[in-house]
């Protein structure tokens, strides 16, 4: 008999500031296109942001019910500029799963 992991609920109480801080932007993108068919977003998010606050967020700005996170951290790229070497950035991105029934359309605004 396997043991069942109980899921911790945990209830956030962001504040409206933190929630516009948390999602930065959309991300469009073919892949993200193509997630949006079966309920997911993708956004840009800040490198420090936890999977609870990020579906706090999301629920607060838009609306919705989360049903799951997933993050990926991407790694800035080595690019030139004037023949110098640059490095981008590293940034996240949190995909995000929503319920049935909802949806978030990032062609328009807040």
């Amino acid at each position: 008999m396997s043991k069942a992991r109980a899921r911790k609920t945990i209830d956030l109480r962001l504040s409206q500031e933190r929630m516009y801080e948390l999602i930065r932007r959309p991300l469009v993108t073919e892949k993200t296109t193509l997630g949006g068919e079966h309920g997911q977003v993708a956004f840009q998010v800040p490198l420090d942001a936890s999977k609870p606050e990020i579906k706090a967020a999301v629920e607060g700005l838009f609306k919705v019910k989360v049903k799951a996170v997933n993050t990926a951290v991407q790694k800035g790229k080595v690019k030139r500029f004037r023949g110098r070497l640059g490095q981008r950035s590293d940034f996240k991105k949190a995909y995000v799963t929503l319920e049935e029934g909802h949806a978030i359309d990032v062609t328009t605004g807040i």
